[in-house]
């Protein structure tokens, strides 16, 4: 598949198959995502995998007891209140595999950005391997509290800043519509 072609194609899936990833094609993917460029060349990131539909089930039930207790009153948090009490809620939607990009805390500066350059990697090398991915930012918050950390393995020193689920897709979905670019200038 050509890169333009994979860009065009991605899109954040939210329904899996019970497929798993096999792991030698989770391994591509990271190896694909060691190749974006970082400030100062740092290569600040560091990968974390959970495979299984079970411990990925766990993380989500976690971390709704988490943000429901956390939840004000606002009409946001209410709203959110009733997506996190939805009957069958799973953030990671069934995924069978979870990608976590992790920054080195004492790398700089621009981890995130940096771990976000190689997300976007992730995300389309498995576009062009036929896997599914969505990043699922709404993770970040658990997987970096004590509770999260200690549970995901994550290590002291290590942020977690862009977990991307990965899978098969049980359904096609179709392209999002695009509004066309803001050009503030050309010059």
């Amino acid at each position: 598949m050509e890169i333009l072609e994979a860009i065009a194609k991605r899109r954040s899936v939210r329904a899996y198959t019970d497929r798993p990833v096999e792991r030698s094609i989770v391994t591509k993917l990271i190896k694909a995502a060691i190749q974006a460029p970082s400030a100062m060349n740092r290569q600040p990131w560091a990968f974390g995998v959970v495979e299984g539909r079970e411990p990925l089930a766990r993380y989500s039930e976690a971390a709704r007891v988490q943000y429901l207790q956390e939840l004000g009153s606002t009409p946001e948090d209410e709203g959110m209140r009733k997506h996190l009490e939805a009957p069958g809620f799973n953030m990671y939607y069934n995924a069978s595999t979870l990608i976590i990009i992790l920054s080195r805390t004492a790398e700089g500066s621009q981890g995130e950005e940096d771990c976000s350059l190689a997300a976007q990697n992730v995300m389309l090398a498995a576009c062009a391997e036929g896997l599914a991915t969505c990043a699922i930012g709404f993770a970040r918050p658990w997987l970096n509290s004590p509770e999260g950390r200690r549970q995901a393995g994550i290590p002291d020193g290590y942020t977690a800043v862009f977990p991307i689920i990965v899978g098969y897709a049980s359904d096609e979905v179709p392209p999002v519509p695009r509004k066309a670019p803001d050009m503030l200038f050309w010059r």
